[in-house]
């Protein structure tokens, strides 16, 4: 049988109790006392409480680590390793029970019936916070490299220098923050979320939780973040093609679902702006994760004239409150239950307003939406570039009052927006874009903007004063671009 006794020198409590733990330690009891402080502050706490052994050092708080006190002075009795008792603060009744159940006495006269201690070092939300990442690297959960940086080097500096940030600063990820961070999900930190281009990286948890951490997630986002990276890894995303041209598109990630609110995000008032830390950073997630696992960087892979804000990161929750018109993005396209998330990721630009403040009924609204949505690429371009349709709240009324479906909308936003082909041939109206007059044979003949209604994706997201909506813009779709792809979070909490 052995006893262990865990002290620290700011502790009042350990002060009172040392000198009879050090006094039986003396007299033979199979005890060691251990101090949870640096050398000089045991030394000094030996000196004002009068001992003249002074406790040994936990190095590393390696023992306060096994032994996971709340508070100090902590007794525990140990029978071959394994804890068999413990006393916590000075409870003079209990200590004298512990000792004699180690064959061992303890002289407790003038002390306290009843003391609380304090609370135990690596309580520390700094400390436990190291010694949690101590223990992931040991067990192989986290295995980044970890970056070395000089001791006069500022750590933001030193990323962005060394490239890898998007150009705004970023919160180190020491490993305190990722280990903090991979609290937020129940998979394996090794698990492999997908394989990011150009250069095949390996997107794993831990990877991806660092990126969180660098984008300044406070962690309930890193499940949203980890769906939307098995989105876009995805082939049918065509991500080394959107990385790669020269358009302004980037993933847009359009969260739908309860864990959305759970997460902080914000459906309402300036959903698609500033403001909401849990939307910006998930986006913004994404993007570094991209760049900094799969090698997608500015001016060398990513390869667009322009580029837009999308390219920082973009993200919004859809407003799925009593009035929207419709179930969730992602419960329509793959079939989740209403409790559950989900993210649909499409590869978008800059989003644009449409405006109209007097359209009452669906069919007048389907016309000037449908004008808005002309606007994607260019209006003599056809069938071969999606977008989507985020639905204000004031517009989705008119829908959610028809009676319409998600499905009717996209089929009447797809016959509104043809056009007859005299007006797109090449120079009319003095413009040389347009098709080539070889394949125009009835001026009259009605021509698609998009290939398939579905390729109109539609969310619901905003507050509630405006007459508005906004139009996202794609890249090339279907067989020759990206296809929109939807995940689901639930698999990543």
């Amino acid at each position: 049988m052995e006893l262990v006794a865990l002290v620290k020198h700011d502790c009042p409590t350990c002060d009172q109790l040392l000198p009879a733990l050090t006094a039986a330690a003396e007299r033979g009891a199979p005890l060691r006392i251990l101090s949870q402080s640096g050398e000089r502050d045991t030394s000094e706490q030996a000196a004002r409480v009068g001992v003249r052994a002074v406790p040994e050092l936990d190095a590393g708080l390696a023992v306060s680590e096994r032994l996971d006190p709340d508070a100090v002075p902590a007794v525990i009795l140990l029978d071959g390793g394994a804890e068999t008792g413990r006393v916590e603060g000075l409870q003079r009744d209990r200590l004298v029970a512990l000792f004699a159940a180690a064959g061992a006495t303890i002289d407790v006269a003038g002390l306290p019936a009843l003391r609380p201690g304090c609370a135990s070092v690596t309580r520390d939300p700094a400390v436990a916070g190291a010694l949690a990442a101590r223990r992931a690297r040991a067990e192989g959960r986290i295995r980044s490299r970890v970056l070395r940086i000089g001791g006069l080097e500022d750590p933001v500096e030193a990323l962005h220098d060394r490239g890898l940030t998007d150009g705004l600063p970023v919160v180190p990820p020491i490993p305190e923050r990722v280990v903090a961070m991979l609290e937020h999900t129940s998979r394996d930190p090794q698990d492999v979320v997908g394989v990011l281009p150009p250069y095949g990286g390996g997107a794993t948890v831990e990877k991806v939780a660092v990126n969180a951490v660098m984008a300044g997630c406070a962690g309930p986002e890193l499940p949203i973040v980890l769906a939307a990276v098995e989105a876009v890894s995805r082939e049918p995303f065509a991500l080394h093609g959107l990385l790669a041209t020269t358009h302004s598109s980037g993933p847009v990630i359009v969260v739908s679902g309860p864990y959305a609110a759970q997460a902080g995000m914000q459906a309402e008032v300036n959903a698609l702006g500033q403001g909401c830390r849990a939307t910006l950073c998930t986006g913004r997630a994404l993007q570094l994760t991209v760049r900094n696992v799969g090698g997608g960087r500015p001016g060398i892979e990513d390869r667009a004239t322009h580029g837009s804000p999308a390219k920082v990161g973009f993200c919004f929750a859809e407003r799925l409150d009593a009035g929207a018109p419709f179930a969730g993005l992602a419960h329509d396209r793959a079939g989740l239950g209403a409790d559950e998330t989900g993210v649909t990721v499409f590869a978008g630009e800059a989003p644009r307003l449409v405006a109209d403040q007097l359209a009452r009924e669906p069919d007048e609204l389907v016309a000037s939406l449908a004008q808005g949505l002309e606007q994607v690429f260019s209006p003599r371009y056809r069938l071969g570039f999606d977008a989507m349709l985020v639905l204000g709240p004031e517009h989705g009324r008119v829908f959610r009052e028809a009676g319409w479906t998600r499905s009717e909308l996209q089929q009447a936003l797809h016959l509104a927006s043809h056009r007859p082909a005299g007006e797109l041939v090449r120079g009319a109206g003095g413009i040389a874009e347009g098709l080539d007059p070889a394949w125009v044979t009835d001026p009259a003949f009605p021509v698609a903007k998009f290939a398939v209604p579905d390729r109109i994706l539609i969310a619901y997201a905003g507050g509630d004063a405006g007459l508005f909506s906004m139009v996202i813009g794609g890249w090339a779709s279907g067989e020759i671009g990206s296809a929109p792809q939807t995940a689901n979070v639930e698999d990543w909490r």
